[in-house]
């Protein structure tokens, strides 16, 4: 005869129509969901006879409250993107539901990551992991499976690899709307100054606006460490050559406004004679003269997710389903514009 599967968080979260997190809550007697979601999960819970994992209660009684995140980005400059002042505040507000913190770690690369899960877990710092910048074959999944960290990440696909949970943004679709749109307005010659280029995202942005050679659009990327130096550095190289592109896009906002500070020492005209738009946004985008056309999403909600998703998989032994972060939008400044659409700088494209 064979044995019935056990109940899972993920599949009462399907029936009772929450997240698994909302599940997690309700069923460790945890504030964050109101008392009608709550009756309403353990309703299903008792028709479906659900049981806690043996593994979920070993790991629940030794539970120390800490979900860990290393950031590899460099130290002078993290503290101006604003993609992670929201992202981890955010995460703190979704671990507050349960006084849970976070211990943060900035890390020079792929080697000191790696050595901070391992100092993490050797010395028993945290409970989990929220993971950035996937990437293909991604080492850190491995030892952190090998580690017995639970982890979630913030990726660019539905379907991470080797079946672990993720928050995950369509770039791909983000790519779209923000490189199609530049080729709408009739930019023949487009560059990228991204990130690293083993970043999961990086690559697929790059893959997008490789789809529009077919369409007789010449495209450049150049890779960097999202530091504003290297993005200046980049640009200046780009708009000193007699080819230079008529339109620029970087992967934050912090490296748009390095590159159009170039564009003022040289004198070249915003959006008059190239335009510049950024993957990310920010309050420093709308204040910039001209103002920076950025894709914008809702990142604390998209840490606030994360850390809700990790704390659901604590407390379950196998992993959840992804959920999707927040969409984002094409918010359409003064820095582009048709090409060659006048010296006027805060003239900007058409609607």
């Amino acid at each position: 005869m064979a044995v019935r599967k056990r109940m899972t968080i993920a599949e009462i979260a399907r029936i009772a129509g929450v997240s698994p997190g909302a599940v997690s809550f309700a069923l460790n007697d945890r504030p964050g969901v109101s008392k009608e979601t709550r009756e309403r999960i353990l309703a299903v819970a008792r028709e479906h006879n659900w049981q806690p994992s043996q593994a979920a209660r070993a790991l629940s009684g030794s539970r120390l409250g800490v979900v860990g995140l290393a950031v590899q980005r460099p130290a002078r400059s993290l503290g101006s993107e604003a993609f992670f002042a929201d992202l981890i505040s955010g995460i703190q507000s979704g671990l507050s539901a349960v006084n849970a913190s976070m211990l943060l770690r900035v890390v020079h690369d792929l080697d000191d990551e790696l050595g901070a899960y391992r100092s993490w877990s050797g010395s028993h710092q945290v409970d989990g992991v929220i993971l950035l910048d996937p990437r293909d074959d991604d080492p850190r999944l491995t030892l952190l499976e090998d580690l017995g960290l639970p982890v979630v990440l913030i990726g660019s696909t539905p379907l991470a690899p080797d079946g672990h949970t993720s928050v995950w943004i369509d770039d791909d679709q983000a790519g779209h709307e923000l490189f199609d749109y530049l080729a709408a307005l009739g930019h023949r010659a487009i560059a990228y100054v991204t990130g690293p280029a083993e970043f999961q995202h990086t690559r697929m942005r790059v893959s997008t606006l490789e789809s529009l050679a077919g369409r007789g659009i010449t495209v450049e990327t150049f890779a960097t460490d999202f530091a504003p130096a290297a993005a200046a550095a980049a640009t200046r190289r780009v708009l000193s050559r007699t080819d230079r592109p008529t339109a620029i896009v970087y992967d934050n906002e912090v490296m748009a406004v390095a590159g159009m500070r170039v564009t003022q020492e040289m004198g070249i005209r915003v959006p008059g004679e190239v335009s510049v738009a950024a993957f990310d946004d920010s309050i420093i985008s709308e204040l910039m003269h001209p103002s920076i056309t950025s894709l914008t999403r809702d990142t604390f909600d998209l840490g606030e997710k994360a850390a809700t998703l990790l704390l659901a998989q604590l407390d379950s032994d196998e992993p959840l389903p992804g959920v999707r972060g927040p969409v984002p939008s094409l918010s359409v400044r003064e820095s582009t514009a048709r090409p060659g659409a006048g010296s006027d700088p805060s003239r900007p494209g058409p609607s």
